[in-house]
């Protein structure tokens, strides 16, 4: 039975109030599935795209089995970024407030960073809950200013990108360290095949939710463009000419693209902030101030950078490059037109691109071609029908070719009289094939 209300969960009345202060209305898809298995106490993998309501899928059902009576760990939210888990830490930290529990329900934000004597000291009376990057609550374990052994559940937010990251390791420490019953929630957009061996290692039975993305809304069109040998960044610079984004991210596969792409923007004239996971943490503070406070009107990034920070106000996604899995072109176009805005993605397409866009169609995915130049929109031929037109045409000329009656003796004219039987049969072959279709 799908359940369509908050009131149907069975929540402590105080969640009702918080639900209310949250302004939530009705749970989204992802929220009617995992709340009901994490109030279980069954573990879960859920997967999902960005803007679904995953977090609150997870804070709710947690909050709702605290107990304020004993004073030690109760849950470990891990995240693979300083910024997630701030963000992570800010959105319990209202839940909390909208409680009306600030003295009695207490949490603690992990991160590198912040000095370390401080955040022992800090720790003397332990938190409800722990919200941190692993590496950091690892080192608050081993220094003996954390215990996390009492904790009930544990959440592994963004866990491709935690691996992606490398600190699947030190979860798996953590993990070590924390009771063999523990509930464990991973969250996921994508589960790697690494991934997935480091889950049954540790899951028995686990919830699987998977969530289909919805991947044509109303209010989003998906454009694309055909490179045609040019350079990236000449074709964005074209369409910078003909849109006005309020916000656009061009995203990139990884640090080097996105550092030549942005250098090549730059000298064309184009303000552009760069975020991935290359720069230094004070380096990255400073673009993602400078991007919160409005100060660019695109972005570089890679995938892994944009997961880690919440960018609002998205309108244009633009795929310098389309990424190598359909799950992560879903997941950077859900970056825009979300809370019912308009959003555009323009992604740029090579040949070997071909496949993927093929099955990202077949899923339901509308695409329209189109090109740009000389600051202008221009209709384009979608690429199969092109390629069919064009493999067609060659197959039913070498089939007439074949079927063409050789003359035994060469006599005058005899090349004309061949191409003129050519010329009839193929006709007739194309006749069929078009019968055929």
């Amino acid at each position: 039975m799908e359940t369509t209300s908050f009131q149907d969960f069975s929540f402590h009345p105080v969640m009702n109030d918080i639900i209310k202060r949250l302004n939530f209305h009705e749970p989204t898809p992802i929220q009617q599935k995992v709340i009901p298995a994490i109030l279980e106490g069954k573990s879960v993998i859920g997967q999902s795209r960005t803007g679904s309501g995953k977090t609150h899928a997870f804070l709710l059902p947690l909050i709702n089995k605290i107990d304020a009576n004993k004073r030690e760990v109760q849950f470990v939210i891990t995240a693979p970024t300083r910024e997630l888990a701030t963000q992570l830490f800010d959105e319990v930290k209202k839940v909390i407030h909208y409680a009306g529990r600030d003295q009695q329900w207490n949490t603690k934000l992990l991160v590198g960073g912040t000095d370390k004597q401080k955040m022992m000291e800090k720790l003397k009376e332990p938190p409800h809950i722990v919200v941190g990057t692993p590496g950091r609550i690892l080192d608050m374990v081993k220094e003996d200013a954390l215990s996390i052994y009492t904790a009930k559940s544990f959440v592994i937010d963004e866990a491709d990108l935690m691996l992606d990251l490398g600190f699947i390791n030190e979860v798996d420490q953590l993990l070590v360290r924390a009771d063999q019953q523990i509930q464990l929630l991973v969250f996921s957009a994508t589960i790697p095949q690494k991934l997935q061996h480091f889950l049954k290692k540790y899951l028995d039975h686990p919830v699987h939710i998977k969530m289909e993305d919805h991947f044509s809304p109303e209010t989003m069109e998906h454009l694309l463009v055909d490179m045609k040998h040019r350079e990236e960044a000449e074709i964005i610079y074209e369409i910078s000419k003909t849109i006005q984004p309020y916000l656009a991210i061009i995203f990139t596969n990884g640090k080097e693209l996105a550092n030549q792409l942005a250098a090549s923007l730059q000298d064309r004239g184009i303000d552009v902030g760069l975020i991935h996971g290359g720069l230094a943490p004070r380096e990255r503070k400073r673009v993602l101030k400078e991007i919160q406070g409005l100060r660019y009107q695109y972005i570089v990034a890679t995938d892994l950078a944009a997961r880690g920070i919440d960018i609002k106000g998205v309108s244009h996604v633009i795929n310098a490059q389309i990424p190598k899995e359909e799950e992560f072109y879903i997941h950077r176009v859900g970056r825009t037109a979300r809370a019912g805005m308009e959003g555009t993605a323009i992604s740029l397409y090579r040949e070997n691109d071909l496949k993927l866009i093929s099955k990202l169609e077949q899923k339901g995915l509308e695409f329209t071609y189109v090109d740009v130049r000389n600051g202008e929109w221009k209709d384009a031929k979608p690429w199969n029908q092109r390629a069919l037109r064009k493999t067609t045409a060659t197959d039913i000329d070498k089939e007439a070719w074949k079927r063409v009656t050789k003359a035994k003796k060469v006599k005058p004219g005899y090349k004309k009289k061949m191409k003129k039987q050519q010329a009839s049969i193929k006709k007739q072959l194309s006749k069929k094939n078009k019968f055929k279709k």
